[in-house]
C-alpha cells in the first residue's frame, strides 16, 4: 500500500493540485486579456471603454461574470436539451485540458511528455466538436448553417498550422514542447559570433513566412476578426451561437478566449523563444522565465487585438482562397524547402 501511494497517490495529488492552480491562474489571465482586448479596440477608436466598475475599470470582466451567472438560461423547445447545454462545456474543457502540456518555464509544466506539439494539435482540431454540435442542437436552420460554415473554417485553416508545426519540428527534431524552445538557444546569433543576442536564434528569423502564416491562421482558428465568420453580430448575430444566453454563451466565449491565449503561447514556443530572454546578458538574465514567457504572450495577444481593431471583415470566398490557394502551397513549399536546405546544409538534427 505504501508502494502505491509513493508510485501513484502522491503524484496524481500533486498533479490534481498543479492542474488547480494553473486553471485558477490562467481564467485571471483570461478575464484581464479580455480587459485589455477592449480597451486596445477602444483607445483605436479614441474611446474610453471599461472604466466604470473598479479602479480603471479593472474588475469589468468578474461584473460580466455576475451578470452571465445570476441570468436565467433559456434553452428552446425544440432543442436537445442535453447537447444544447453539452456543447459549450465541450469548447471549455477542451481547451483547458490543451494547457496541460504548455511549459510556461524551465520545468513549469504539468506533464511534460514526447509528444506534447501532437497533444496540443490534437486537442485544439477536436474544439469544432463544440461549435457543430451547439449549431445543430438548437434545432434552427441559422445557427446549423453557420456551425457548418465555422467549421470549414476552422478544419481548412488546421491544415496550415499543421504544416507550419512540420518545419519547425524540422528544425528540432523533437516533438516535445521544451525541447523546441531550448533549440532556440543556438542558431543564427551562434553562427555570427554573438551568441548573446539570442532574439536571433528564435525561429521567427529563419522561418518568417510561416511565423505570419501560423499567426494569420492561428487568428481563423479561433474565430478572431477579420476571420469571426462564425459569430459575425454584423450579419449572423452571434452565429453558431445564436440561440445561447446567460452562462452556456458565457462558457462559449470562455473557451474562445481560452484557446486565444492557447495560439499565442504556442507562438512564443514555436517562434519566439519560450521562456529564454532576448538577450542573454545581465539584466536580461535576472528576470525569471515565465515573466518572459508571459510578456511575449502578451505580446502576441496585443497584435491580436490591433488586427482585431484595424482590419475590416473578409468574406468567406475570401477567406477559403486564402487558406487553401495561398497558405496550403505556400507551407508545403516551405516544408520541402526547410528539409531540403537542412539536408544540403547537414543542420538536419
Amino acid at each position: 500500500m505504501a508502494e502505491f501511494w509513493t508510485d501513484y497517490g502522491f503524484p496524481f495529488i500533486i498533479m490534481l493540485a498543479q492542474s488547480a492552480l494553473l486553471m485558477v491562474v490562467l481564467l485571471l489571465i483570461v478575464a484581464y486579456i479580455l480587459y485589455a482586448d477592449r480597451k486596445v479596440w477602444a483607445a483605436v477608436q479614441i474611446r474610453r471603454g471599461p472604466n466604470v466598475v473598479g479602479p480603471w475599470g479593472l474588475f469589468q470582466s468578474f461584473a460580466d461574470l455576475l451578470k452571465f451567472a445570476l441570468k436565467e438560461p433559456v434553452i428552446p423547445a425544440g432543442s436537445d436539451k442535453f447537447l444544447f447545454l453539452f456543447a459549450p462545456l465541450i469548447t471549455v474543457i477542451l481547451s483547458l485540458a490543451a494547457w496541460a502540456v504548455i511549459p510556461v518555464a524551465d520545468g513549469w509544466v504539468i506533464a511534460d511528455i514526447n509528444v506534447g506539439i501532437l497533444y496540443v494539435f490534437a486537442i485544439s482540431s477536436l474544439g469544432v466538436y463544440g461549435v457543430i454540435v451547439g449549431g445543430w442542437a438548437s434545432n434552427s436552420k441559422y445557427p446549423f448553417l453557420s456551425a457548418l460554415r465555422s467549421a470549414a473554417q476552422m478544419v481548412s485553416y488546421e491544415v496550415s498550422i499543421g504544416f507550419v508545426i512540420v518545419t519547425v519540428l524540422l528544425c528540432v527534431g523533437s516533438l516535445n514542447l521544451t525541447d523546441i524552445v531550448e533549440a532556440q538557444q543556438t542558431g543564427l546569433a551562434t553562427m555570427l559570433g554573438v551568441p548573446w543576442l539570442t532574439i536571433l536564434n528564435w525561429f521567427w528569423l529563419p522561418l518568417f513566412p510561416m511565423f505570419v502564416v501560423f499567426f494569420i491562421s492561428a487568428l481563423a482558428e479561433t474565430n478572431r476578426p477579420p476571420f469571426d465568420l462564425a459569430e459575425a453580430e454584423s450579419e449572423l448575430v452571434a452565429g453558431f451561437m445564436v440561440e445561447y444566453g446567460s452562462t452556456p454563451y458565457m462558457m462559449f466565449m470562455l473557451g474562445e478566449y481560452v484557446a486565444i491565449a492557447l495560439m499565442c503561447s504556442l507562438t512564443t514556443i514555436l517562434f519566439m523563444g519560450g521562456w529564454l530572454p532576448p538577450l542573454d546578458i545581465a539584466p536580461f538574465t535576472w528576470v525569471p522565465g515565465f515573466v518572459w514567457f508571459l510578456l511575449k504572450s502578451l505580446l502576441v495577444f496585443f497584435m491580436f487585438a490591433m488586427v482585431k481593431a484595424m482590419v475590416p471583415r473578409y468574406r468567406y470566398d475570401q477567406l477559403m482562397r486564402l487558406g487553401w490557394k495561398v497558405f496550403l502551397p505556400l507551407s508545403l513549399f516551405m516544408v520541402f524547402a526547410v528539409a531540403a536546405v537542412l539536408m544540403a546544409t547537414g543542420w538536419a538534427p
